[in-house]
């Protein structure tokens, strides 16, 4: 069964979505590869993880919060969640690009895919894939569109571009 809700966010709505036990996704309404509602899920905002995903959203906006201590369970294929897994290594206020990721992961060819495996990042903010840049450290795709990434990377003081990003 799925669960969700709807959050404000400095940087706009948000759908959180969540099983039973974990966060199930993170998206920003109207980004690339939104998740849609459908009608066998349940609006519940007194799910505990749905609640205790919101109130971790607002403590990293308000800058009181570095990691999370969510239960996560994304969907995706086992490439993508080992992309997912080591998005979650790269530790806020730094960056790291496509081909670093694609090398520790000990497969330094697969650059595109683990582009697309960070472009379908279903839990954004969470699992960190805005932390990710092209190699020239310039700030490259993101599903919640460039603005949003500058805007996160400038709360997290990791990127020289970001730092001029205002939040929304």
């Amino acid at each position: 069964m799925k669960h969700y809700i709807y959050s404000e966010s400095p940087l706009g709505r948000m759908l959180i979505t969540a099983d039973e036990h974990a966060l199930t996704g993170l998206y920003f309404v109207g980004q690339k590869y939104e998740a849609v509602p459908a009608l066998d899920w349940i609006e519940d905002p007194r799910h505990p993880v749905l609640e205790q995903a919101r109130n971790e959203l607002t403590e990293y906006f308000a800058g009181q919060r570095t990691q999370f201590d969510l239960t996560l369970a994304p969907s995706g294929t086992a490439f993508q969640r080992d992309v997912w897994r080591a998005l979650e290594m790269i530790p806020s206020g730094t960056t790291t690009s496509y081909g670093e990721l694609a090398r520790s992961l000990g497969t330094p060819q697969s650059v595109r895919a683990v582009g697309a495996a960070v472009g379908r990042n279903p839990i954004s903010i969470v699992i960190p894939c805005h932390r990710v840049v092209g190699s020239t450290g310039s700030l490259t795709g993101y599903a919640g569109g460039l603005e949003r990434k500058r805007a996160l990377l400038a709360l997290e003081g990791s990127d020289s571009h970001a730092r001029q990003a205002v939040l929304l």
